[in-house]
């Protein structure tokens, strides 16, 4: 392969003026979301110009072609995805070329490619670091020798392989000439994306993930995956961030078993072999260059797609916590249990109006069966809110036994507290209660939980009221974007 001549218009002022093509995102997303195209369009300009979603959603309509707020998000979220990858695609192309290396099949390669992890492991070998071997042999003149193998057989390359020679070039033999061609043919293979993608789609079908504990296994948390087998294409999300996880704390290890032998035979059916020499290098650019970045491919492909489930689940966690029908016109009492320091409560009225405010002691019950009924009793309260922090099966039972003996007509009912102390410390609460401490605070967060959710929570950071378990392994900025859409 040689550098992508005039004839091909590549040349300074055609690098230096490749533009994003809007029409081909327009028609990408149409064809992904299966949206007319000028709905499409509509929709992208009305983003353009700074538009949120919800808006664009209700009051748009006629442009958008009645698009609901999900398909207009959809189109949001894809435009950003495809011209992040058609950005870096010019990125890349800019870079090679700059490097006197990009050739014709890299430069359609490129553009061939759908996603970021493909153009990134294209783009691997030219990144600005140590030169490949295939690099060197080329360097070497030896690209000449490596044409020679794909079309010759073993005892015209051997013949032809003494012309390169070269003792300054440190090519000593015909086998070090031999093998430098077969670098070269090696790299190319692993640029061919046909051959990776049959590469790819076999390992994802019939590859195994193998993950072996690395200590006592009765002790650890993770003793599921101990002994653990499955093929990548059946392994669940939630399974995938736990792995990670497991492998971040040092538990677990996980490796792919597969079957290489018949890998090189897909792949070598691909070529026209002519002689050892060729399929030694495409089974060598199988194994040193194209198995272990699919592997690392497949590896970030799955945990992004984990990371995607999760963040959906979360999302819809949220929304149905934001969503829960609110106790209007209800006098409660929030109560934020503690153990050392006490359990915090704040009366408030129907109205969710902060009234008063009682602290008492898990281990004093009989005091703290007293106060709590002279509360309900003094502001007629109708609903006990308690948070589920530590502490809450105690007060639980405190509660139930206060209703029982002093006969209250009040209930009881448990609330989640997530988030509730990152709403007493913000500046919102400390506008709202600048006279309180920060634990009256979160008992009265607790109350309003239960009267109106969605006007208490927003309140809140959606990524601290607690909306899955995996939320801290999955994309921040992803979940950030995700969690905030909910909320708007």
């Amino acid at each position: 392969m040689t550098q992508i001549s005039l004839d091909n218009q590549i040349n300074d002022y055609f690098i230096t003026n490749l533009k994003i093509n809007e029409q081909k995102i327009i028609d990408n997303i149409s064809n992904t979301l299966n949206i007319e195209k000028n709905k499409v369009y509509s929709t992208i300009q009305l983003l353009d110009e700074g538009n949120t979603v919800p808006f664009i959603s209700r009051y748009r309509k006629e442009k958008t072609g009645d698009l609901d707020e999900i398909k207009v998000r959809n189109i949001e979220q894809n435009v950003s995805l495809f011209r992040n990858l058609e950005t870096r695609k010019i990125e890349i192309i800019r870079s090679v070329f700059s490097q006197k290396l990009l050739t014709d099949v890299f430069y359609t390669n490129i553009l061939k490619s759908k996603t970021l992890t493909e153009i990134e492991e294209l783009y691997n070998p030219y990144k600005k670091k140590k030169k490949t071997r295939a690099m060197l042999a080329i360097e070497k003149g030896l690209e000449k020798l490596a044409n020679i193998i794909l079309i010759f057989d073993i005892n015209n390359v051997e013949k032809s392989a003494n012309d390169f020679i070269d003792s300054e070039k440190e090519i000593n033999n015909i086998q070090q000439a031999i093998s430098g061609a077969m670098d070269i043919i090696a790299e190319n293979v692993s640029q061919d994306i046909e051959v990776r993608k049959k590469i790819r789609d076999y390992l994802f079908n019939r590859a195994f993930v193998v993950v072996k504990g690395q200590k006592e296994e009765e002790k650890s948390v993770y003793k599921t995956y101990y002994n653990y087998k499955e093929i990548v294409k059946n392994i669940k999300p939630h399974q995938v961030l736990a792995i990670n996880r497991g492998e971040t704390d040092d538990e677990l290890k996980l490796k792919f078993d597969y079957n290489e032998d018949e890998i090189n035979s897909i792949t070598v059916s691909e070529y026209r072999v002519k002689n050892k020499y060729h399929q030694e290098a495409i089974e060598d650019g199988i194994k040193r260059l194209i198995l272990p970045s699919i592997l690392r491919e497949i590896r970030t492909n799955t945990t992004e797609n984990a990371g995607i489930h999760s963040i959906n689940i979360f999302s819809k966690n949220l929304k149905d916590l934001l969503m829960q029908p609110p106790l209007k016109r209800t006098r409660i009492i929030g109560m934020d249990p503690g153990i050392r320091t006490g359990t915090k409560c704040a009366v408030i009225d129907e109205n969710g109006k902060y009234i008063d405010n009682f602290i008492f002691y898990n281990h004093s019950i009989d005091k703290a069966k007293k106060l709590i009924a002279e509360n309900v009793k003094k502001y007629n309260s109708e609903l006990i809110a308690i948070g589920n922090g530590t502490g809450s099966h105690e007060v639980q039972e405190i509660v139930s036994q206060t209703i029982t003996e002093f006969n209250l007509d009040v209930q009881y009912t448990v609330v989640p507290e997530d988030g509730a102390s990152v709403y007493s410390a913000s500046e919102i609460a400390g506008q709202e209660f600048p006279q309180l401490d920060l634990t009256i605070r979160g008992a009265i967060s607790i109350g309003r939980r239960l009267q109106d959710p969605l006007a208490e929570l927003v309140k809140i950071d959606p990524k601290s009221i607690g909306v899955g378990l995996y939320q801290h392994d999955v994309n921040q900025k992803q979940l950030t974007a995700s969690l905030d859409n909910v909320v708007e």
